[in-house]
Parts: C-alpha cells; structure tokens; sequence
C-alpha cells in the first residue's frame, strides 16, 4: 500500500508531501490542475518512460520518493533481491532524474540500495497496477488480452504456458536444425570432399615429428658433402694426434707442455693446477682424436640415401606450401581436420532422423497448446460470467460479453488468438470490444475487468486515471460504488471529475495550479521571471471542505443549490458506507 508520496521539482510541482491511506483515495480538481502529473510521478517513480519535459523549468534535477507498507510476499522477493526492509515493513522507492545538455540519466533506489530496469518492473507488477481510459487500445491488442486471461486463469494457465514455451523453444530448434541441414547439405558435402582429401593426403604423408625436415636438410648435407668430411676429419686427425710430416701434433704440443709443467711444480708448487689444466686438455684432444678419426672411417657415400631424403624434402616442402608455414603447423592442421571430418561424419544426423524429431517436437507442442486452450476457455467462461455481473450494477443489465478463442499457428504463448467480443444492446451481435464501446462503455468495462482481477492476486495498490470519464447520473454513481467495492481488497487512488464519485472516498485531495513570486538569483542570465506556477494538493480533512470541493465540482460555483446537492452526496455516501458494514 502506498502510504507517503514525495515530489521535488518534477513538472510543475517545486515541492509536494503527501499521506495517502487505505481504502478509496481521491484526487479531484479543475482540468488541467495538475492531478494526472501526481499519477505521473507515481510511473516514474516505479521505472516508468520519463523525458526531459519533467524536470523543472529553471532546475537540472528532479525526485520522486514513494513510501510503501509491505505485505509478505514482498517481503520475501526483497530478501530474494538481498534488500532489507525499513523498520520492518516500509519499502522506500526513488528516483532521481537529472538532464544534461545533450541526454537525461536517472538513478532508482530501492530501501537505499542502487537497482536496475528488470527489478524496477518486478518490483511495480507488486506494489501498483495503473488503469486509465487509454487502455481501450491494449483491450484491441490479442497479445495483451491474452495475456489478462492466463493472469485471470491463475496458477493452471500459468504453468501451461510455461510448459508451451518450452515445447516451442525444443520445438524450434529441432526445426532450425532441420533447415540448417536442408540449406548447407551441399556446402556440407564439399567440406566433406575436401577435409576427406586433406586427412588422405596428411595421413599419406605420415609426418611423425615436427622437426623431421630440419633433421633431413642437416643429413642431405651430410650425405653430399661425403668426401669433404672424410679428408677434413683425417685433416683434424693428424693435427691433434697424428701427422705423416716432421711437424708435431698437438699431443706432442702438450705432452712437452705437461713434462715442463711437472718440473716446475717440484719446486713450486702453486702450479699444480695449471698441471692438472695441461693433463684435461691432453685427454680431450687425445678423445677428440680418436672420435674424429672414428667418425671418418665410417663415413660412407649412400647415393641411394642421398636420393630417398632429396625424395622426403620434396615431399615435405609440398606440405608445408599447402598447411603451413611451417611442418609443426602442417601436423596441427592435420589434427584439427581429423577432428572437424569426424564432426562432420560422426555426429551429424541425417535428414530423416532430424525431419522425425522434428514431427516429434511439434507433437509435444501441439498438445501442449491444446490444454493451454481447454485452460483458457475455462478461464474465459469464467472471466464471461464474472464479468457481465461486475457489468451489470453499472447499468448495463443487458450486457453481452464473450471471450473468443480463435486457433492460430503455434507461437511460444500458445496457438490461440483471443479477443474480448461486446454487444452493450440487446438484439445487437457480438463484435470485437475495441471496435464497439464506446468512451463510458470502455470506461465501466475497464473498470469491471478491474474489480473481477481484485479477486485474485493483484497488487496492492489500484490507481484509476478519469476511469469515468464519459459517463454521469446513474453510471457514475455504479462507478462510484464498483471503486469503493474495489478498495475494500485494495488501496485505490483516482483521479476523477465526478462529484458522485468523490463523495465516496475515504480520503479526498484537492489538486490546484497556483502562481507563486519566486525570486531568481540568476534572473538576468536565465530569463525566468518572478511569478511562477506550481502544483498545490490539499487534503480535505472536514466535511465542509469536502461539501465545498463537491459543489464546486457540481455546479462550477459555490451556489446554494450546489451546495444542497453536495451534502446530499455526503449524505448518501455514508449511507452506501453503513449498509454495505452491515449487510457484511
């Protein structure tokens, strides 16, 4: 339940407070005073479309604070969204918007804690439900009628739609798959040929390591340079260890080195290790000469050899030109395309399983729907019932009304077309609500529709923006007596014109423009004058207040006869009160 609405500087508004209550609460005043921006800023402030234009000529910033009484149920999605309540069962919504030169920025604030958009409309479908004449185009919209059914039907159709939605979301991808089968069955098939050619030709290739044509170039080398190698090794040989000339070897070298050495250390000692230095190096050249010499005598001229490895380079660079830049890359390509052929051949279904899960998904679906239909006609004979007799106190006594269930394609909401069919006259045929009511028909069925949904889980509070609009005498006085039937289950806040329907609130608001001397401190820079016109609400907290504003809301005027009938709708308003506590 709304129970305090705070406003600065939002449209024609600097400053407003105001305690709102159980029961019927309304706003009234002349036209154009100001009452539907209160209801404008009860939109916004629960995440409603706001532009620049409601922000206070003259000001950069405006907010919209709205202080709520909680039940349970919200109390529970609060700890769901991890956000405490105020002193136990206060729930404190705001939002501050603000412009700049070139966008407008707004910030929600839900008990203090920053929220986005998606919590901002859970959190309104709890808290209020705004109605206005201007629904008669969403009662044209099947999507939106459809949509009131399945809420009016409860749990049953609720759970059902879920359940078609998810048949359809199954049912679609087995269809998408299918055509994305059916399209790419040819590009499909090349890529077979070709990853089939491309693992045939790597797999002939039989690439084992990634440096296997590094290590092929080096014996190419090797094998064409046979002979080089042969007298450079016997070359080396001679040097170090053995020569068929007069010059010594390197051994010789060091062997006259090492017997200096060992001389020298008898009388000093400190050139042991440069004699331990001398003895190493004689045994690596001895060592580097005898392996020297091995690998000479064992080289050999392969011409054969020669020619299978000339073969693999070949083979190889033509591999590495077509996959890589380099044989690793051609080895992980023919990894990859192992894995994508296998894709392709092993995992892939046919056309013929995919078209029969296909039917399959669409079976489920159907039947699906189906009971979401059998649900929704239960729910529309229901709705039918309870609707004509909401109807009927606000004299429409002869009344038609049907909900029409018409079968379309499947969609994700079900295979139903609803539509809401009228005949306010009797001998007249049913034709399609949005196309026949007039303004006070729409307004009383809008009204009616809302009284049969109070019935059921709805939110707490209810604001009617001129629901009657259109309509005087005997129907306003229905109407009057439906809001106040209504805010016995429910807050209700309404904005009307009808005295009939203001004598029956339980709090009553005067709602009026009043030019004001402001003093600018920038009044050369900005332009702005001193007078300036704002927005003042009143509540009327006497009967003769109250007696003045009906007056004025019947005869234009505070004339005698006004005021009669004033006290007269007072008057009668109790009584309504008092026999409606004591036939309950």
């Amino acid at each position: 339940m709304l129970r305090v609405l705070r406003i600065e500087n939002f449209a024609l508004i600097d400053q407003l407070e105001l305690e709102f209550g159980a029961g019927l609460n309304v706003l009234t005043g002349e036209t154009g005073a100001g009452k539907s921006i209160i209801l404008d800023a009860i939109d916004a402030v629960l995440g409603g479309k706001v532009s620049s234009r409601v922000i206070r000529t003259g000001t950069s910033r405006s907010l919209v604070e709205a202080t709520f009484i909680s039940d349970s149920a919200l109390a529970a999605w609060l700890s769901e969204q991890e956000i405490d309540l105020i002193d136990d069962n206060l729930v404190i919504v705001s939002r501050e918007i603000s412009a700049t030169a070139n966008n407008i920025r707004s910030r929600s604030r839900l008990n203090g804690v920053l929220v986005n958009r998606q919590i901002m409309t859970e959190l309104r479908e709890r808290l209020v439900e705004i109605t206005a004449q201007g629904q008669s185009v969403l009662v044209g919209q099947s999507s939106q009628v459809r949509d009131w059914l399945d809420i009016y039907g409860g749990n049953a159709p609720t759970q059902q739609r879920n359940a078609v939605a998810s048949a359809y979301a199954a049912y679609q991808q087995a269809h998408s798959a299918l055509e994305q089968r059916r399209t790419s069955d040819r590009e499909r098939l090349q890529q077979l040929d070709l990853l089939t050619y491309q693992v045939q030709e790597l797999g002939a290739a039989n690439l084992c390591y990634p440096d296997e044509f590094e290590q092929l170039q080096q014996e190419r080398e090797r094998l064409t340079h046979v002979v080089d190698l042969q007298q450079m090794s016997y070359k080396i040989y001679q040097a170090l260890y053995q020569s068929d000339g007069d010059a010594p070897t390197v051994t010789d070298l060091l062997g006259d080195s090492e017997a200096a050495l060992t001389d020298m250390v008898e009388y000093d000692s400190q050139l042991q290790p440069l004699l331990d230095l001398i003895c190493d190096a004689q045994t690596a050249v001895c060592e580097v000469a005898r392996q020297i010499n091995a690998y000479g005598e064992n080289l050999e001229a392969d011409p054969q050899r020669l020619e299978e490895v000339e073969e693999r380079i070949r083979e190889l660079k033509q591999i590495i030109r077509k996959y890589g830049p380099t044989l690793a890359d051609a080895i992980a390509h023919y990894n990859r395309t192992q894995a994508e052929l296998a894709a392709l051949t092993d995992s892939e279904q046919s056309i013929e399983s995919l078209e029969k899960q296909e039917k399959i998904c669409l079976d489920r679906l159907t039947k699906a729907c189906s009971k979401l239909t059998q649900l929704r006609r239960v729910a529309g004979d229901k709705l039918e019932a309870e609707l004509i007799r909401e109807l009927k106190p606000l004299a429409m006594e002869k009344v038609q009304f049907k909900v029409e269930i018409t079968p379309v394609a499947p969609t994700a909401t079900g295979a139903d077309k609803i539509t809401f069919m009228f005949s306010p006259n009797p001998g007249e045929p049913l034709q399609p609500l949005s196309e026949t009511a007039s303004g006070g028909e729409m307004s009383r069925f809008l009204l009616a529709l809302k009284a049969c949904f109070s019935q059921i889980e709805a939110p707490d509070t209810m604001v009617f923006d001129e629901i009657d609009v259109g309509v005087s005498g005997r129907v306003a006085q229905s109407i009057a007596e439906k809001l106040h039937q209504i805010s016995h289950q429910q807050q209700v806040l309404c904005v009307t014109h009808q005295p009939l329907v203001a004598a029956m609130a339980d709090r009553h608001f005067r709602v009026s423009k009043q030019v004001i001397n402001q003093v600018s401190r920038k009044k050369e820079n900005n332009g702005y004058g001193e007078e300036r016109t704002v927005v003042r609400v009143v509540p009327l907290e006497n009967l003769t207040q109250r007696r003045d504003e009906l007056a004025q809301l019947a005869g234009g005027k505070s004339a005698q006869d006004a005021i009669a009938f004033a006290n007269s709708l007072l008057t009668q308003a109790e009584n309504h009160r008092k026999n409606k506590i004591s036939s309950s």
